[in-house]
């Protein structure tokens, strides 16, 4: 196995560089940019993409751009918000791409997935150069350079893949902070979710490739590590590290400072990596933990595998070993066959659970998931004004947890600054804290009181010698 891996990098390197010798032949490097939708792995893969432009000589934007040479996007089909807006921009580029004939379209990610997408793109969009999913990223120097090679679309789409690829170059967003995946795929097939079909079955990578990952990050200058895997509490499998184990490893690395995760599955997380959240000082203490719904017939319905008592048993497990702890959630509004009733338990668990913040979205239907045929669709009215009590709900319990905050100090890593000198950045539990600073500070701990919180921020300032240098 380690073999093809190497086999299928060297391959990679070698397109890499032919498409490297290409471009050093123009006048001036080709500007390209990288449109990403979707969760934090799509924004992981999109790294790896930007990594690849840069080392074939493109220059690669920060955001949109004029009159980019090459435009990729990475799509993602959980909702369909997000196809309809791929759409959208595929119009709307037809126009950029007519006034400029060297333009190169790519599109790749989790819609790329699904024949009826692709099928509609080469009959409505064939202005489309080059195609590929979610299991050959690493390809994408290969597919580009026939592209231009044959002048032809280049679909490549690959229904599973038996082996993991990483080790691509990459351009981080933050120089101190970065994602590192530990596993791909999902096993859970939840009957409203298209993301086992688009990202196949799990795949857990070896503990020492994941370590020897981030030893390099570290080297690179990172202090903070995400890990990320679409249910990170069922790693391992095929190996002899856990998740829990995997935690305590990560942290035993000189020089990593935070360690974050996401996202996990309430059926799967587990006492033991409870525990090391609470013992390992680096891990910080916020959890993301979707529970969909408070019904337990309509978690029947989506094949969740828990009920509403035991998931708020669960939260009431967390939070006495951490009381201190930040957990947010996922709510889904409109799930076919929801009543009332139904979204009366989702209000009494938002009410119980007391989450610190939650990404609420109306139920969407997706062709190829056992929900998409269900009788008793919500009507989209019903949905909307379920959506917007539940929002006032989460929303109000929000900023009563961010009042409880003014007047404490967090340790804050300042992320970014803004023109008029704010910066912003995240505490150990997630929150988002303004204060003023220099751009010296970027990346380094430091003390901040809050002076007053907002709902879904903190404005604060830095404490005189609590700087952490």
């Amino acid at each position: 196995m380690e073999a093809v891996k190497t086999r299928e990098i060297d391959v990679t390197n070698h397109y890499i560089e032919k498409m490297a010798a290409k471009i050093a032949k123009r006048p001036v490097p080709p500007k390209a940019m990288v449109i990403t939708h979707g969760c934090q792995m799509n924004g992981r893969d999109s790294e790896k993409l930007r990594g690849m432009l840069d080392a074939m000589g493109y220059e690669v934007a920060e955001g949109e751009i004029e009159r980019p040479d090459l435009v990729i996007f990475n799509t993602c089909c959980v909702r369909e918000n997000a196809e309809n807006k791929l759409y959208g921009n595929l119009g709307r580029y037809k126009e950029k791409k007519r006034g400029n004939s060297g333009m190169k379209l790519v599109l790749c990610g989790c819609m790329m997935q699904q024949d009826i997408v692709v099928d509609k793109i080469m009959q409505s969009y064939n202005y489309v150069d080059v195609i590929f999913g979610t299991h050959n990223i690493y390809r994408f120097p290969e597919l580009l350079h026939s592209n231009y090679v044959t002048e032809s679309n280049i679909i490549d789409i690959w229904k599973d893949a038996a082996e993991i690829v990483e080790d691509l170059p990459s351009i981080r967003q933050f120089p101190f902070k970065a994602s590192v995946n530990i596993m791909y795929g999902c096993d859970n097939f939840c009957t409203f979710c298209i993301v086992p079909y688009v990202r196949g079955r799990e795949r857990s990578r070896p503990p020492e490739d994941i370590l020897d990952e981030i030893r390099g990050q570290v080297a690179d200058g990172v202090t903070e590590i995400m890990l990320l895997g679409q249910n990170v509490d069922s790693y391992g499998k095929g190996h002899d590290v856990n998740f829990a184990q995997l935690l305590h490893k990560v942290a035993e690395i000189e020089g990593v400072s935070r360690i974050r995760f996401t996202s996990s599955h309430p059926k799967d997380i587990c006492d033991e990596v409870i525990f090391a959240m609470r013992d390992l000082d680096k891990v910080c203490k916020h959890l993301h933990l979707p529970f969909q719904a408070g019904s337990t017939r309509v978690l029947r319905d989506m094949n969740r595998g828990y009920t509403k008592e035991g998931f708020l048993e669960l939260i009431g497990r967390i939070k006495t070993a951490m009381p201190k702890i930040a957990i947010t959630t996922d709510i889904m509004v409109g799930f076919p066959g929801e009543t009332e009733d139904d979204f009366e338990d989702t209000l009494d668990v938002v009410r119980r659970a007391r989450f610190a913040g939650a990404f609420t979205f109306l139920y969407s239907r997706r062709q190829g998931t056992a929900a998409a045929t269900m009788p008793g669709q919500v009507p989209a009215d019903v949905m909307k004004a379920w959506f917007n009590r539940l929002l006032h709900e989460v929303n109000t319990i929000t900023h009563e947890i961010a009042l409880e905050k003014e007047g404490m100090i967090l340790q804050v890593v300042p992320e970014n600054i803004g023109k008029s000198g704010i910066l912003n950045g995240r505490a150990d539990d997630n929150s988002l804290v303004h204060f003023a600073g220099n751009a010296d500070l970027l990346g380094i701990p430091v003390d901040v009181k809050i002076t007053r919180a907002r709902t879904f921020y903190l404005n604060g300032e830095i404490v005189d010698g609590h700087a952490m240098l």
